[in-house]
């Protein structure tokens, strides 16, 4: 949908996918990139997309079951990127600084791929081509600086070796200062599920999930962003389970999606998702999930004998219950008693429940507690170490959990430590390393020389975005290795040199590369090759480890070796726990399942070998009064709302496939979703511009678009609203609280208002 586009042209659709996705699907077929897009689309390599997966050695349309027809239009969208010439000789040598910094993400993303090393020197104006001789001979000098003075940054699009040799190198040198695209979504998950289960990740693989009858979904817009988890949701309706979805938005594809995957029983008329549909109070699902619990103990519904012998510490969760009145739970969530005591005997009489959720529970200031709160409902109803149960975070890219896997953290794995000192022969620094709001902080104070960044957006990805231009410009070097131009190119530059290095997408990467989903499951991907013609490009892994080799040659280890991935995956497979199979994939090409992840029997990784069960504290969700942000002026109105910042249905993280959003009925990145009773409360319309202002700043002539979210909350686009957010985080694992943003929406009383 065009920028420009009619609010007639933006009526909510009846369902999610369906023709939509065909006509994508065509329209790009039909381009001149098609025959590129399909060779690329049956490469054995995983899917770039979201880390649901798909692809590997099975096929690029086929799951670690076997099953075909597993590819959605997101994956296509961020194939026909990949697919785009290199940019224009011309665009850095003729157009300055100042003008591409007036580009949106789309229109970044849009000026092609990558092909030659590019510097920003201090005081220039334009980018300069310049040789990769050059770029070895700075990148060497500005990672010889003290240890705590250097980090990287990352994000999952890259692959598990080249995100090893990262962690390795920066820890050979004695900096743990690895921050990571999850510290900003599924951290709290990480944390949360390893406070209870003693293991960070999802304990259901796709079997499992097959085997459940109920999936309590909580917020996830998986319509967009997991498009491949919606065949397992019509299929699980399909024989006669239930979805539970938990969201204050009402998302049409939650309620209805047609999938391609089905093109008779679905793709028609569309598939019925939710069998109940839950909207609460924003920032509220720790409340939510003590009502379910709650509900579950008064109706005798607790598994008693199973939390006895497989769990710890549940008898002072079961006296928060007794001591919890409904009226605080109802109060807080915005449900009623009725609806979580409904729920919750659905959840009671299911054989299996997997519990699944996305960033709608961890971008909150209490994410842990929102994790927690799932994980002890999931053993209160027995639902955890068995096929068909448990719990199941769904993760946005496509590698990031290998990334984790990898070592790329703050809070490296006790076991993984021991083997890497043993590796290297010497201890690793015990000094914390930075997560990314701390480096961001870091480096707004001075404490920052070099940053290398695998990938990503750095600046774009944060909240308080005038906040991170300056720390960033505080750096004095940093190097950011892409595929594409993204605003952050732009914006997140260095003091004295920024550099921009072209890189191998992962399916044209010259040596075969390795990935993790979600689920756990490891995928190995073919070599490829580039359609770029001329283009100087260099691998993630050969960069890696020729910048390893100036740095240390050969001590402890051979770092030139580490030239040859198949070493690097000898060393994944002695190093990172459960990996052990990686080491023979060449020869196998057995893809696998990492070892120790998957619960099919209720014995955890905790000293004790039971769960450990804790009570989760009630939010606090008080919102501030309108003076907070500066007040009313003469002849305005307007409210205090909870803000939900969020990617649209034609968005991939930060990049921007498609402006609009015709599923929400958002036709432009500069609108508000609100509810239509909030809008006549206080006199505004809909389709006026406001002014929506935020902590940290303020958005000019948003369009308010009336839509299907809970009073009192309102929803606008990620990362242009970051401009206007204070990072409020959770204090245990550094997250934002991106989906709770504290905003007063102004303007004048509207004429005939009503929404």
């Amino acid at each position: 949908m065009s920028d420009n586009a009619s609010p007639a042209d933006a009526a909510t659709p009846g369902q999610g996918g369906g023709w939509p996705l065909i006509d994508g699907w065509a329209k790009a077929t039909l381009s001149p990139r098609g025959p590129k897009l399909w060779q690329t689309l049956n490469h054995k390599s995983a899917c770039l997309s979201c880390a649901w997966g798909t692809g590997g050695q099975h096929g690029g349309f086929v799951d670690e079951l076997g099953e075909p027809l597993q590819r959605c239009l997101k994956s296509v969208e961020a194939i026909m990127a990949e697919l785009q010439p290199a940019v224009s000789e011309g665009v850095f040598g003729t157009r300055s600084l100042a003008d591409l910094q007036q580009l949106s993400s789309m229109e970044a993303d849009r000026l092609g791929r990558l092909s030659h090393p590019l510097l920003l020197r201090e005081g220039r104006s334009h980018y300069e081509r310049i040789s990769w001789d050059d770029v070895f001979a700075i990148a060497e000098a500005a990672f010889r600086r003290p240890p705590e003075r250097v980090a990287s940054y990352s994000s999952g699009r890259s692959s598990n070796e080249a995100a090893y040799l990262l962690q390795l190198l920066l820890r050979a040198m004695g900096s743990n200062n690895l921050a990571d695209c999850s510290d900003l979504c599924h951290a709290p998950s990480t944390v949360g599920l390893n406070a209870v289960f003693g293991s960070g990740t999802s304990m259901v693989s796709l079997e499992s999930l097959q085997q459940a009858d109920c999936v309590v979904l909580v917020g996830s817009n998986a319509p967009a962003n997991h498009p491949r988890l919606m065949n397992e949701l019509i299929k699980l309706r399909q024989r006669g389970g239930t979805v539970i979805v938990i969201n204050p938005v009402i998302e049409v594809g939650l309620l209805k999606f047609g999938s391609p995957a089905f093109p008779i029983r679905s793709m028609l008329a569309g598939s019925e998702i939710a069998s109940l549909f839950l909207q609460p109070v924003p920032g509220s699902d720790t409340a939510v999930f003590l009502g379910l619990q709650k509900a579950l103990l008064e109706a005798g519904a607790v598994k008693r004998d199973f939390l006895a012998a497989h769990a710890e510490g549940w008898e002072a969760l079961l006296e928060q219950l007794e001591a919890t009145s409904w009226e605080a739970i109802t109060g807080a969530c915005g449900l009623s008693r009725q609806e979580l005591e409904h729920s919750a005997a659905v959840i009671a009489a299911a054989r299996g429940v997997v519990f699944a959720w996305a960033m709608g529970i961890t971008h909150h200031a209490n994410g842990i507690d929102n994790v927690q709160a799932i994980a002890n409902t999931a053993l209160l109803s027995g639902n955890v170490g068995r096929p068909g149960a448990g719990t199941m975070p769904i993760r946005g890219h496509s590698n990031v959990q290998g990334f984790g896997s990898m070592g790329v953290t703050v809070k490296l794995r006790a076991e993984m430590q021991q083997a890497l000192e043993q590796l290297l022969g010497r201890p690793l620094s015990r000094v914390p390393g930075y997560d990314t709001r701390a480096l961001i902080e870091a480096a707004d104070a001075g404490r920052v020389d070099s940053l290398l960044c695998l990938g990503g957006n750095l600046w774009g990805a944060n909240p308080d975005s005038g906040e991170a231009k300056r720390a960033l410009g505080r750096i004095d070097t940093i190097l950011y290795l892409a595929t594409k131009p993204n605003q952050g190119h732009f914006h997140g530059l260095a003091a004295r040199q920024t550099l921009v290095l072209p890189v191998f997408n992962r399916f044209e990467t010259p040596h075969r590369t390795t990935t993790e989903s979600g689920n756990n499951y490891v995928r190995l991907n073919e070599p490829g090759a580039t359609h770029l013609r001329s283009a100087d490009l260099i691998s993630e892994v050969a960069f890696l480890a020729e910048l390893a080799r100036r740095l240390m040659g050969s001590d402890p280890i051979d770092w030139g070796r580490l030239q040859d991935p198949s070493y690097v995956r000898e060393l994944i497979g002695r190093t990172v726990p459960g990996y052990g199979p990686i080491a023979r994939i060449d020869a196998t090409r057995q893809e696998f399942s990492v070892e120790g992840r998957l619960f099919d029997t209720p014995a955890f990784p905790t000293p004790s070998g039971r769960a450990r069960v804790a009570p989760t504290p009630m939010p606090e969700l008080t919102l501030p009064e309108a003076e907070h942000f500066g007040g009313l002026g003469p002849g305005e109105t307007g409210l205090v709302l909870a803000l939900i910042t969020a990617r649209s249905y034609g968005q991939h993280n930060t990049v921007v496939y498609q402006a609009g959003d015709s599923y929400r009925g958002m036709p432009h990145r500069h609108t508000i979703l609100m509810n239509r009773a909030d809008l006549r409360r206080c006199g505004l319309a809909a389709h006026q511009r406001v002014t929506v202002q935020g902590e940290a700043g303020a958005l000019e002539g948003v369009e308010i678009i009336p839509g299907e979210i809970r009073e009192g909350a309102a929803l606008m686009f990620y990362p242009e609203v970051n401009a206007i957010m204070k990072a409020v985080i959770d204090p245990r694992c550094g997250t934002p609280a991106f989906k709770r943003v504290p905003v007063l929406v102004r303007g004048p009383v509207a004429v005939g208002h009503g929404g």
